[in-house]
């Protein structure tokens, strides 16, 4: 087992021979500062105020909570210190421009699962870091990058432990927050998605509204071992992403939040830039895959700093399954052999995990 070692080491080590990873590590770090903040108002719940109290209702559909605005704010201060060129949140409208001459540019969900906030289950913050370079007259167009061009990413969870998973495009990691010595801590050791899996995770009661290829699939689960599939599945259902992600990276497992015939859902739900492209970059560095159903994520041309699309993500082998529904007019899945052998990714496609490359 590789020595224990902390965050601010581990971001020394990236940093040391190339300046924009060095930038890149000190937003991580004030990210990393605001999460212990974050952690206490959290986990002092009703008695840190009415956080679950709704302040808007936004034009955009989402809900906002008194504890959305609260850690929005909260990242934005300590991002101002940071060499960061513009923010990029999930509950701002536009971005924001911080410092034109910063070498990265943060896209931030402050809060992601905040609806159960009042149910003390666990919820974080998730984020993503781009470069700022060929866009010096416009810093905030860096948010718009495909999720492949990212420096960084990663989430903070705010559960029974508070901890952060990141990755430099070198693998991913997990480290927890020691409060004894104020610090987090990794053991060193590299996050590996299982390829298969026999758990899934989404919400079986939009299964009405879901498309054909979805609906097949599920059904070829609950099938159990006595369906196509041929062995038993369990279901799991947080309505947290980022603690479905964590489950996902520890012990592996599929996610699926479909795009469904909902007036609101019809692009999915889940924001391209703010949650998908990160997890998929940190899926993608442990292993598993990310895609839309059909597409990869981290391929994806952004057209609006607020762009939804379906995710589904995890285990390679489960996602690269899921694609074969899609890839069939009937949605048959594993019910014929023909596509088998073919995924969203290509034959030979592997996780890039170069140390000379930016690029998860």
């Amino acid at each position: 087992m590789p020595p224990a070692t902390t965050l601010e080491r581990h971001i020394e080590e990236i940093g040391s021979n190339d300046p924009i990873l060095a930038a890149a590590g000190e937003a991580v770090l004030a990210i990393a500062a605001a999460g212990r903040h974050i952690a206490v108002l959290v986990a002092a719940g009703p008695l840190a105020g009415p956080l679950a109290a709704v302040r808007i209702d936004s034009v955009r559909g989402d809900i906002q909570k008194e504890l959305d605005l609260k850690t929005n704010d909260l990242l934005l201060t300590v991002l101002r210190e940071a060499p960061v060129a513009a923010v990029g949140s999930e509950e701002l409208e536009d971005a924001e421009l911080l410092d034109v001459t910063a070498p990265v540019a943060v896209a931030i969900d402050p809060l992601d699962g905040s609806s159960n906030i009042d149910t003390n289950a666990p919820i974080g913050t998730v984020f993503s870091i781009l470069p700022t370079a060929g866009f010096e007259h416009d810093p905030a167009a860096a948010l718009l990058q495909p999720g492949r061009a990212q420096l960084a990413a990663g989430f903070l969870l705010y559960g029974p432990q508070t901890s952060l998973i990141v990755s430099f495009g070198r693998g991913t990691q997990l480290f927890t927050l020691d409060w004894g010595r104020d610090a987090y801590v990794s053991t060193g050791e590299m996050l590996e998605i299982p390829a298969e899996t026999k758990e899934y995770a989404i919400n079986g009661s939009n299964y009405r509204h879901w498309e054909e290829p979805i609906r097949r699939y599920v059904d070829d689960c609950v099938s159990g071992a006595a369906g196509p599939r041929g062995d038993n599945y369990n279901t799991r259902w947080i309505a947290s992403m980022v603690a479905e992600a964590y489950r996902i990276l520890v012990r592996g497992g599929i996610y699926l939040y479909p795009a469904d015939q909902r007036s609101s859902y019809v692009e999915g739900r889940l924001r391209l830039i703010y949650e998908a492209n990160p997890i998929a970059f940190l899926v993608e560095q442990a292993g598993g895959r990310a895609t839309d159903g059909q597409r990869r994520i981290l391929d994806i041309e952004p057209k609006g700093l607020h762009q939804r699309v379906p995710l589904v993500f995890g285990s390679r082998r489960e996602v690269e399954h899921v694609a074969r529904y899609y890839d069939q007019p009937d949605g048959r899945g594993e019910r014929s052999p023909l596509f088998r052998h073919r995924t969203v990714f290509g034959a030979s496609q592997s996780v890039r995990r170069s140390g000379g490359s930016h690029v998860g």
